[in-house]
């Protein structure tokens, strides 16, 4: 049995997460809910300290971070760091740290700052820490339900207002039932294979023996589960309306952070657990790939809320990163990677442009309308929404064309030429209604001007996200296409 030491060392950055969600509610139970912007800024500092941990040169997490071909093991198995999980936790921890900035002045203008927010965001990142590492599917269970059940709260955290509560209740009902296909799954794989281990999984299912029917059934039904996380067709329904109806700023962490992880654990379960398995399991995932890219692209034609437009954004871009996923080889890993990195900045920055709509009364504007003349009453802010949509509809030179780039030549490398093509088809038919946005703002007739910028923090955040997005962030290609590279290499 491995010695308990150092499994806690493997899982210093949960263990940081964990102590710290603790705290910070402790100290919200005292102090109310006037202590929300200093725990908001301890949130930041856990997650900076739960980064940090990860490139500690003196610890296994280190040594894993340094040296992609190494992995380290927690509790017999059930966890594993490798260049994979450093991987996202970096992503997640940085979407999860900006998703907690951006709701302090939306939370204090609305009347609901609860210092319960930053606390619900930690627990749900310590979920999707989990969940990236997970090496088991009981594990993975666990990360998904600990995740699961810190969103339902925040989806309804505008327990007052129908529209929140509405959202609230219809995301927790869909994401039972889809827990429960995944459990049901779960046990299908353990009756039939003998494990819940993926490491034990994927050496059972290489033998080249004919895979047995009850673990395609528990393969499937795991994939169903999982397509809900990420809100892949046809397990995507909840999407619009849980966007549309929860607070603005939870839209935008559901939208970045906890889907990256989920991409994530769909490209670790299918690799490890089910790589000797890839010729069943590939099919399911073109199929959900063309299904979202297609809706992704024509569902979004005909909205006129831009929380509900930005929900279809994210379905369809989920199609794009599943084609990578589809292809199987490092190359596709690797792609998927690296749109993950891309897609978390385009669509925080999305959103924060959206929370910066509002009328003079400070009432949100959500309709698409409300940004006609926008580069008339403000310029800066239409300039950055511009950067967002353009990169979104992945136009060169803006940042968001390479990662689609890289999808592609993932499903030609892999011969999949058919689903190369429906993705460049679908890339240019979604490219409508990002680039409608921009013919609003430039050319319509100026809608009334949007009240003035309340928060100095949100305004460098867009900007960041912003530069990210620009041709300036060609210059990350290089390092962030590498780290991802070497974080695919680290699944085979």
């Amino acid at each position: 049995m491995q010695p308990l030491i150092d499994s806690i060392r493997v899982v210093t950055p949960e263990l940081v997460l964990a102590t710290g969600a603790m705290v910070l509610l402790m100290i919200g139970v005292f102090r109310g809910d006037r202590s929300l912007v200093p725990l908001t800024w301890a949130s930041v500092a856990i997650y900076l300290l739960a980064g940090l941990s990860l490139f500690n040169p003196s610890s296994p997490l280190g040594r894993v971070a340094f040296d992609t071909t190494l992995s380290a093991t927690a509790f017999d198995g059930l966890h594993i760091a490798d260049g994979f999980s450093t991987y996202l936790k970096v992503i997640m921890y940085v979407g999860a740290a900006a998703a907690a900035l951006l709701a302090i002045p939306y939370l204090k203008r609305t009347r609901t700052a609860r210092f319960e927010y930053p606390v619900l965001l930690m627990l749900g990142t310590l979920g999707m820490s989990i969940m990236v590492s997970a090496n088991d599917l009981l594990t993975l269970y666990l990360g998904l339900e600990l995740q699961s059940l810190a969103a339902y709260v925040l989806a309804a955290f505008h327990r007052n207002e129908a529209r929140s509560s509405e959202a609230g209740l219809k995301y927790f009902v869909l994401g039972a039932l889809a827990s429960g296909i995944l459990l049901y799954g779960v046990s299908l794989i353990y009756g039939f294979g003998g494990t819940t281990n993926f490491a034990a999984l994927g050496e059972g299912l290489r033998g080249g023996a004919e895979i047995q029917i009850g673990v395609l059934f528990g393969l499937v039904f795991i994939l169903a589960g999982l397509a809900f996380k990420v809100s892949a067709v046809p397990f995507h329904m909840w999407t619009p309306d849980v966007y549309e109806g929860a607070p603005t700023p939870v839209a935008a962490f559901f939208a970045s952070a906890p889907k990256a992880a989920a991409m994530g654990l769909l490209v670790r379960v299918t690799m490890e657990a089910f790589g000797g398995v890839s010729g069943e399991w590939r099919q399911i995932i073109a199929f959900a790939a063309i299904a979202s890219m297609i809706l992704g692209a024509i569902g979004a034609i005909g909205q006129r809320n831009m929380k509900r437009l930005l929900a279809y954004s994210s379905i369809n871009n989920v199609g794009f990163a599943l084609v990578g996923l589809a292809a199987a080889n490092v190359t596709g890993i690797s792609a998927v990677l690296f749109y993950m990195a891309v897609y978390v900045a385009m669509t925080l920055g999305s959103f924060l442009c959206v929370l910066q709509m509002r009328d003079a009364d400070g009432r949100p504007v959500e309709a698409i309308d409300g940004l006609a003349g926008l580069s008339r009453t403000r310029p800066a802010l239409a300039f950055a929404m511009a950067i967002f949509m353009f990169s979104l509809a992945g136009i060169p030179p803006m940042l968001g064309f390479w990662p689609k780039l890289s999808v592609f030549n993932a499903a030609i490398q892999a011969e999949m030429y058919v689903l190369a093509v429906i993705a460049v088809v679908t890339s240019v038919v979604g490219a409508y209604y990002y680039l409608r946005i921009i013919k609003v703002m430039y050319f319509d007739e100026p809608a009334p001007a949007f009240a003035p910028a309340e928060s100095r923090i949100n305004s460098g955040l867009i900007a960041a996200a912003a530069l990210f997005c620009s041709p300036i962030g060609m210059l990350a290609i290089t390092p962030l296409v590498g780290a991802a590279t070497r974080a695919a290499q680290s699944l085979f």
